[in-house]
């Protein structure tokens, strides 16, 4: 096979339990959104008809049933014409930090990573400056590190990896489910009951691509939030949740409070009128106040909280 260096991204996954029974194209669109790198379905299929997939096993048709436990490697010409970001002085707040990976407290307004309308100025230059170029390139040439992702507007905890063995042991553990995620939302108006369980599928919306929206299956991917009141005020209008996720989608609390709850976050200028809501606030009210997993070498349970920003005071 001729060297694809200069020219493609070398990515590599292990597939997960639960993905036993899902076809190889369908597996892959999924696995690679989890990561911040979106493709079509039949963009995977024409890169696995190229030969651009690999696979441990002997499967090589987009038709191939995923059993589990497979280690694929993918090369994915680069498309990205951004060139490798460069390190930037951003100030971050550290939660931990050790040799494998690094857990920070991501302020509100700062994008995960660079991309279209963001060369620099994003996490991945503070990342890069801060560790000294010490990230995972797994992810790909302009996010190195990134493990999960948070919107520009969400605060609070987010993990990056430092080296590959980090990368692939956190990667595995999102994809299985094994990792605990809890936010902090402040919404419009009050849910009709104290607590619940949301199961959805959650796709991108057919019209607004900016948006995401709940879809009938089998379109979309499951997304499952839990969730409860922590206190509201009906002459004023809101309420604030505590949200726990099971799944990982795109703008999966914000999507659940808007079209499930019928109680848009305060603050949401995509999901919500934000302009008209009777309590107006500067920014999204999506806090992700804890984030635990185990450390992927050591095996050691970790808990890490962000703790609230003072505009969350008023509501908790």
């Amino acid at each position: 096979m001729e060297s694809r260096t200069n020219h493609c991204d070398e990515l590599r996954i292990v597939a997960s339990a639960d993905s036993r029974g899902m076809r190889l194209d369908q597996f892959l669109v999924g696995a690679l959104a989890r990561i911040g790198i979106e493709r079509s379905r039949s963009a995977v299929q024409e890169l696995i008809r190229s030969g651009a997939v690999i696979l441990s096993a002997a499967g090589r048709k987009a038709s191939y049933c995923i059993s589990g436990g497979e280690e694929i490697v993918i090369w994915f010409p680069t498309e990205r014409v951004l060139g490798a970001p460069q390190p930037e002085a951003i100030p971050l707040s550290v939660l931990y930090e050790d040799e494998e990976l690094i857990v920070v407290d991501k302020q509100p307004g700062l994008v995960v990573h660079p991309g279209a309308g963001n060369r620099d100025g994003t996490l991945v230059n503070a990342l890069l400056y801060h560790c000294e170029g010490k990230l995972s390139s797994l992810a790909g040439e302009d996010r190195p590190g990134i493990v999960h992702r948070l919107d520009r507007e969400t605060s609070g905890c987010l993990v990056a990896a430092k080296s590959d063995l980090a990368y692939q042991g956190l990667v595995a553990q999102f994809a299985d489910r094994k990792t605990g995620k809890e936010y902090v939302a402040v919404v419009e108006g009050t849910p009709k009951n104290q607590q619940g369980c949301i199961v959805t599928h959650i796709g991108r919306h057919p019209v607004n691509r900016q948006r995401m929206t709940v879809l009938t299956p089998p379109a979309g991917k499951e997304a499952i939030t839990d969730y409860q009141i922590l206190r509201s005020d009906l002459e004023m209008g809101w309420s604030s949740l505590r949200c726990l996720i099971h799944t990982g989608r795109t703008h999966q609390i914000r999507v659940h409070c808007k079209e499930v709850l019928r109680c848009p976050i305060l603050g949401d200028t995509i999901y919500a009128q934000s302009a008209r809501q009777r309590v107006k606030m500067s920014r999204l009210m999506l806090h992700a106040r804890f984030l635990n997993f185990r450390h992927p070498l050591s095996g050691a349970m970790l808990h890490f909280e962000a703790p609230m920003p003072a505009e969350f005071a008023a509501f908790l």
